[in-house]
């Protein structure tokens, strides 16, 4: 059985986020450990500076890399990311399957995004859309557009 693994900055505050991310975890439980590891964001003032957000994402980067398995495939979620399909995206996580990887690793950022150290770790850079979601609800789409991927290797009707 393969691993998910989500890496978060911050946590699901709101009870219908966190009801959503469970139902989807639920699903891909059936193929996969899924495993959930929240950061604690980092404290930053009311208008930080570039100097303080940059002390900030590189404190945290330190507690992503502190979670990261060895041999994992790892996503990062960023603006800066390639958009895929849904379909692009099952082959990417298949061809990352038949290269020997069992372990996937996804990482969101804080609403500052990530460290340059942690997208420079990554396998591939993915941006779930141009427009900004708040990481809360980037959470629970990450989870659906896994299950969907799964969906889609699976043959079944979910996709369509």
């Amino acid at each position: 059985m393969a691993d998910i693994i989500l890496i978060a900055v911050g946590n699901l505050q709101q009870k219908y986020f966190r009801e959503a991310a469970d139902e989807y975890k639920k699903r891909l439980g059936a193929h996969y450990r899924v495993i959930e590891t929240e950061i604690k964001e980092e404290r930053l003032p009311q208008n930080p500076s570039k100097s303080e957000i940059s002390i900030a994402l590189e404190k945290e980067a330190e507690k992503i890399m502190a979670a990261i398995p060895k041999r994992s495939y790892i996503t990062t979620l960023c603006i800066e990311g390639k958009t895929i399909d849904s379909e692009e995206f099952s082959i990417q996580l298949e061809q990352a399957s038949v290269r020997g990887f069992s372990t996937f690793v996804f990482i969101i950022g804080s609403s500052y995004g990530l460290s340059e150290k942690i997208k420079r770790l990554s396998d591939f850079k993915l941006s779930m859309s141009k427009m900004t979601f708040p990481h809360q609800l980037a959470r629970v789409m990450l989870y659906e557009a896994l299950y969907r991927s799964d969906e889609i290797r699976s043959g079944t009707r979910y996709h369509k």
